[in-house]
């Protein structure tokens, strides 16, 4: 415990350094060019001095995106619309909905190919080369195309999210199915069980260990699609309109101040799915509880 305590202190205090290094050579010919711009005199030691208060930063420092994470999230209140919570909630709400979807559609694209031969032909080359697609491009017809049947909201978002999310799931879903022992599924039929009793007892058995790993790619992917959603449809909240918004405004410490935040959101979602595998497991007798 001490030593990955140590590595996790050594590591994040390497990265901090790094950081501060970029920033101060990032900023500081940024601080540079604008002196020299307004034929001001200037020496490094000034340079170092200023580098980190730079207006507009080009990299601003881990404590100046402290200093906006604590003002967006602890100085306002959650219903503001400068408060990061507010954001992550309204993008949190399309993300668990994209990946509810996504992972049903997953499931039951699976399910068909790995009974029926024709979907596995003509079905799975589609799966594939949909994830070809980049987001970017379909994301504005999405919405422009449900908006013309008068669907708003939250939905557009979580469609698209589903669009990344459903991938994962179908190909580990048909791996899964498919890695039922069959000596296992002949006994079975020995004793006369019904496809259904197959498909329950043993293949859906043996594959939730694939679902678990692929709902944990596709849940950071859903947060990655419901952000991007956010981007190209000009929507009022979630961090995606966030960073949109800094990204207009040139507010870099808020720009970093959302990503630190979806980020966090991710892992603890990544998270979250992790704890559900281990009791899903334990109940199977597969972790101890200790």
């Amino acid at each position: 415990m001490k030593q990955k305590l140590f590595s996790f202190v050594s590591l994040f205090g390497a990265v901090i350094a790094i950081w501060y290094l970029a920033s101060l050579l990032m900023n500081g010919n940024q601080l540079i060019n604008n002196l020299e711009r307004k034929n001001q005199q200037w020496d490094y030691q000034q340079i170092v001095s200023q580098a980190y208060e730079v207006k507009r930063p080009m990299l601003p420092a881990p404590h100046k995106i402290g200093e906006e994470l604590v003002k967006s999230i602890l100085d306002k209140p959650v219903t503001s619309k400068r408060s990061l919570i507010f954001h992550a909630q309204i993008t949190l709400n399309s993300t668990l909905l994209g990946f509810v979807f996504g992972s049903i559609l997953g499931i039951l694209i699976a399910v068909g190919i790995v009974y029926n031969k024709t979907l596995e032909s003509s079905l799975m080359p589609w799966v594939i080369a949909s994830q070809t697609i980049p987001i970017l491009a379909i994301a504005p017809m999405i919405v422009v195309v449900l908006g013309a049947i008068n669907i708003t909201g939250v939905i557009p978002k979580a469609v698209i999210s589903m669009y990344l999310s459903f991938f994962p799931v179908t190909i580990a879903m048909v791996k899964g199915l498919r890695s039922a022992d069959k000596l296992h599924e002949e006994l079975m039929y020995t004793y006369n069980a019904s496809a259904r009793d197959v498909f329950w007892k043993l293949r859906w058995y043996a594959a939730q260990p694939y679902l678990f790993a692929s709902l944990k790619v596709a849940i950071a992917s859903a947060l990655v699609g419901a952000i991007v959603a956010e981007l190209p449809t000009g929507a009022q909240g979630g961090l995606g309109a966030r960073l949109l918004s800094g990204s207009y405004y040139g507010q870099t410490e808020q720009i970093w101040a959302a990503l630190i935040v979806a980020a966090t959101l991710g892992s603890i979602l990544v998270w979250l799915v992790g704890l559900a595998e281990k009791a899903l497991l334990r109940r199977r007798g597969g972790l101890s509880n200790a």
